[in-house]
């Protein structure tokens, strides 16, 4: 079992007004990965549903240096429709981002949740939010 101390929130950083499904997301990753799949371990699309897109056993892809002691989550969107960084999440996403993070803070209650951009030599708007209301979770 990995131990986890980080739970990361990434966008898609795709487009408030194009979709982005999980098979889109899957098959921008196996290019990008060659083949190994999804980076993250949870995707959240605009309508709220919860993809589990990687094994929490297994390591993710999805924010280097970090990768061996974290969890990643991914939400769809990121970007307004002219693709600057915005806070695009629906009410539907925002949600489930909190029911999963209180369920992984039940199995990782040490975990620290923090959006890609803060950690340390990160150079992205990612996710487009401030996380600062998920710290107490």
């Amino acid at each position: 079992m990995r131990k986890i101390s980080l739970i990361v929130i990434h966008c898609s950083a795709t487009r408030s007004n194009q979709c982005f499904t999980v098979e889109d997301l899957r098959a921008c990753h196996n290019a990008q990965f060659h083949g190994k799949g999804i980076g993250y371990h949870y995707y959240i699309t605009r309508d709220g549903q919860l993809y589990q897109t990687r094994s929490e056993a297994e390591v993710g892809m999805h924010a280097r240096r970090y990768n061996a002691h974290s969890i990643g989550i991914c939400y769809e969107g990121g970007l307004d429709e002219h693709g600057r960084a915005a806070d695009t999440r629906t009410p539907a996403q925002k949600a489930a981002l909190v029911a999963l993070l209180r369920s992984l803070k039940v199995d990782y209650p040490d975990a620290k949740i923090l959006g890609h951009r803060e950690l340390p030599n990160v150079h992205k708007d990612c996710p487009c939010f401030s996380c600062k209301e998920y710290k107490s979770l």
